[in-house]
């Protein structure tokens, strides 16, 4: 870790009342521990899926054009 951000994260802990060690904790277990909410990733996946389709060029059209980036 970066002196500037232990330093950051020591004002943190402070601010709070709390240790750096308590901080610490909390951030791993919020990060690494906490059961993965699926719901915002179950709308976010509806959302996507309710987009309307994208008008393509035609295959040749397509092809065309990729094979002029290479």
């Amino acid at each position: 870790m970066e002196p500037s951000e232990f330093s950051q994260l020591e004002r943190l802990a402070r601010k709070r009342g709390s240790s750096l060690s308590d901080l610490m904790r909390e951030a791993a277990r919020a990060q690494f521990l906490a059961p993965v909410d699926g719901s915002h990733r179950t709308r976010a996946a509806l959302k996507f899926l309710s987009l309307p389709d994208a008008v393509l060029p035609e295959w040749d059209v397509l092809k065309k054009e990729l094979e002029n980036r290479r």
